[in-house]
């Protein structure tokens, strides 16, 4: 018996900077499946009849990326949790003919940080402080709470912004101002950048981590340059890190599991392949 051909790819626009053709194409090659990945350019006004188009041509779900994330939602007849809290869905299952949205953001970045902690670094019972309040940081601080974190401090040089974030926890959610980013580095086991701070073209992430301790994690879901200057100042203090590419990897896991029925895994040889 034949194995069914599976078509799959990421909506956005623009497109072709996507890292998820790649991701996914090694994916299926290495698995020794039937299928395809491709890069699908949808502008925000042809949203609809894109989707319809996809659905049509059978296709068995989709990835969703900028500027597509939130206004796919009122397209898909179901949603799990994570994206109805976080706000917006990155993965879409059709099943007969019908959308199902989940986000898998969170989950990749809790399953990155967790891959690469020390041994024996746990965020349950702990504190963390989140830089930045754009997309990232709602899905970052959905899988902080998921993940037991005693209290969450949120940042952002816009205020209003930060506040927006306390709904998802507001007895374990605090907001402070910009300006006392660094001195709220102070007793935290995980401190995490969600802003394009750092990123290669952007001003870099001005912060002071001389206050975090020893036994503080510190992250960046920036991937270009892997090593940002968040990372590289927490290496001259002798404080762990983890960098932002496993992220990107292992947020592709739900969606290619469940369009393909593999669960699978993220490898030294596809970290360096999607670096290269």
């Amino acid at each position: 018996m034949t194995q069914a051909f599976i078509k799959t790819g990421v909506i956005g626009h623009p497109i072709a900077h996507s890292k998820s053709p790649l991701i996914h194409n090694y994916w299926i090659k290495h698995y020794g499946l039937s299928g395809e990945y491709k890069a699908i350019d949808i502008a925000p006004q042809d949203l609809k009849s894109g989707v319809q188009s996809l659905v049509n041509q059978g296709y068995a779900g989709f990835n969703v990326t900028i500027p597509h994330k939130i206004a796919i939602m009122d397209l898909c007849d179901e949603m799990d949790e994570a994206a109805r809290l976080i706000g917006a869905v990155n993965t879409v299952v059709i099943k007969d003919g019908k959308l199902y949205g989940s986000n898998t953001d969170g989950y990749g970045f809790i399953t990155n940080i967790k891959a690469n902690a020390p041994e024996g670094w746990s965020l349950a019972g702990g504190n963390a402080l989140v830089l930045g309040a754009g997309g990232a940081a709602n899905a970052v601080v959905y899988a902080l709470i998921q993940e037991g974190a005693a209290r969450i401090t949120i940042t952002n040089r816009t205020r209003e912004k930060a506040e927006a974030l306390v709904k998802l926890s507001p007895e374990r959610i605090d907001v402070i101002d910009w300006d006392e980013r660094s001195s709220a580095c102070a007793d935290k086991s995980l401190i995490v950048n969600t802003t394009a701070l750092g990123m290669s073209g952007k001003a870099a992430l001005d912060i002071d981590l001389s206050s975090a301790g020893k036994d503080t994690l510190v992250s960046d879901i920036v991937y270009a340059p892997l090593t940002t200057n968040l990372l590289n100042q927490a290496h001259e203090i002798d404080i762990p890190t983890v960098t932002g590419i496993g992220m990107l990897l292992h947020q592709a896991r739900p969606g290619f599991e469940l369009w393909n029925g593999v669960m699978p895994e993220v490898t030294a040889e596809l970290e360096r392949l999607v670096l290269a």
